[in-house]
């Protein structure tokens, strides 16, 4: 069978990376601006609100938007979550008290889970698992263009017009796509009776809160000993401990237990899972350390992290073109894990006589690795579980890979900072002055002291970047488990259709496309060794 995609498809998909461009610029831009935004709302005090509102936000919509688009058809779950994204948006530039703000992030996380859910799974129905590594590389690929343009943009907006233009800038953008999916994207759209397994939303919901709240107040708001904390982990535990006995009794379950305890659904989700926690773990400290040991400016620091985002596009690209090429995949989250744990030591092994550019190397190196897999693992999952459940199996596994980024920056943040308050106090730094250093201080300090002072960081930083090392080799080492599936040639609806045919269902869901192809051809399901 040969996928030859219409001018109709062509608008579609460059609809979906935009959106997704979209999604993973406002993150970045957002981030540069928002010192300025709690500045000018007098929110400092609220300012871990501001990120956290979107975080929980993004993840309790994603099974609610995996679920729904698998039972009612994904087209108008696609239309409200760039409705909520945009609108949201819109509304985080009219605020005017930092509680405003919050509120309105929140609105717009609603909408930013849905257009990853939504994007990964329409991506799903439309391209055959065949040839939609091709097809999902340059998706993968917008954050990295994303990473790399959000901070110089955001600056810019923020020092030229005003911060609230950085969430007013895309509105046109987003509009337009909005427009061009609701004329362009013919997708069934079922008229069947929705039974939400509330019990289970809310075990999962409560889990998933209750761990990144754990991970954004720990040791930060609240001791780790606290009564808050204690109390929070020992719900958290509960919700996920009832989770899977509550979805196993469930006639239409939230997250059911055939994708959780599916094999290939497990291994994907436990390595993207490691993978992206150290990823995004070490990524959000790398900028203060560059600043703090090599005295380049804040703008510079972001710049010096473009090889990286280089490197997590040319992966994706590359794993993408060879899997379409040959079919297989079990590969490249291997070498990928190994060549981030390659990456993860180089950075680790740095100091404060190491040339800049071996950072440089490093940080390339371990998103090059990421990069090989990055959008490959949600591509697997579908490949491996029926097409009836192919939203909501992305949306699981985009469910535990936030839980585990949320993890892993905690990981990282409470194990350095730690580190670095004990190393401060030991160079004759009083906690005062330590909690207010800025880079611009450190360079205005003796001599002896700033040579103190850096090799604090370095001594902080370093052995908790070689520590990632293990982990990263575990990741390896699970994705040895995933079995050879061969790469369907039909399309998700297209299998559907077939599910449908050999389940003998008696009523045919209208407009969806008839089975075409090749019909000898394996499909998700049977396994065949890779040769």
């Amino acid at each position: 069978m040969t996928f030859r995609p219409d001018r109709r498809f062509w608008v579609v998909y460059g609809c979906l990376m935009l959106v997704m461009f979209l999604s993973a610029m406002y993150q970045t831009v957002v981030a540069t601006a928002l010192p300025t935004i709690v500045g000018d709302l007098g929110g400092v005090s609220r300012m871990s609100w501001a990120i956290t509102a979107y975080t929980l936000a993004q993840t309790v919509a994603m099974p609610v938007y995996g679920r729904l688009g698998d039972t009612i058809g994904r087209k108008p779950l696609y239309l409200v979550a760039i409705a909520l994204f945009v609108g949201g948006s819109a509304l985080c530039g009219t605020s005017t008290s930092m509680e405003m703000f919050v509120a309105f992030r929140f609105l717009q996380g609603l909408g930013g889970g849905g257009l990853i859910i939504s994007s990964q799974a329409i991506t799903g129905d439309l391209i055959p698992p065949r040839v939609r590594a091709t097809y999902t590389a340059p998706l993968g690929a917008m954050f990295g263009l994303a990473s790399i343009l959000g901070p110089l943009l955001g600056g810019w907006l923020t020092d030229v017009l005003s911060w609230r233009w950085v969430f007013w800038f895309f509105l046109p953008f987003g509009t337009a796509a909005w427009v061009l999916v609701a004329l362009n994207l013919q997708l069934p759209r079922r008229h069947v009776r929705v039974r939400i397994d509330w019990l289970g939303l809310a075990l999962a919901n409560t889990g998933a809160v209750g761990t990144v709240l754990i991970a954004t107040w720990g040791g930060a708001l609240y001791p780790w000993s606290s009564p808050v904390i204690l109390g929070l982990g020992l719900l958290t535990l509960l919700a996920w401990g009832a989770l899977l006995p509550v979805e196993r009794r469930a006639a239409e379950p939230i997250m059911p237990p055939s994708i959780l305890t599916n094999r290939t659904f497990a291994v994907a989700t436990v390595v993207s899972v490691l993978a992206l926690g150290c990823l995004f773990g070490i990524n959000g400290y790398l900028p203060t350390y560059l600043q703090m040991v090599y005295g380049v400016s804040a703008s510079a620091s972001g710049l010096l992290l473009v090889p990286g985002a280089a490197g997590m596009v040319m992966g994706s690209m590359l794993s993408g073109a060879l899997v379409t090429r040959t079919g297989r995949y079990r590969l490249y989250p291997v070498v990928g894990s190994l060549l981030g744990a390659a990456g993860m030591a180089v950075i680790g092994l740095a100091n404060q006589a190491t040339p800049l550019w071996w950072m440089c190397a490093g940080v390339f190196v371990l998103s090059l690795g990421i990069g090989l897999f990055f959008q490959l693992i949600v591509l697997v999952i579908q490949n491996a579980l029926p097409a009836s459940v192919l939203g909501t199996a992305t949306s699981a596994n985009n469910f535990f890979r936030e839980i585990g980024v949320s993890l892993g920056n905690t990981i990282v943040g409470v194990v350095f900072t730690s580190r670095l308050t004990s190393a401060l106090t030991a160079a004759g730094l009083s906690s005062q002055d330590s909690s207010s250093l800025t880079p611009q201080a450190v360079r205005e300090l003796g001599p002896a002291v700033h040579a103190s002072v850096v090799s604090a960081y370095v001594d902080s930083l370093s052995p908790v970047v070689l520590a990632l090392v293990p982990v990263l080799l575990l990741s390896a080492l699970v994705a040895l488990g995933f079995e050879a599936i061969p790469l369907s040639a039909r399309t998700g609806l297209e299998q559907r259709e077939l599910e449908k045919a050999l389940t003998a269902d008696p009523t045919p869901l209208a407009g969806d496309v008839p089975l075409t192809g090749d019909e000898t051809q394996p499909e998700a399901g049977q396994r065949t060794p890779e040769a």
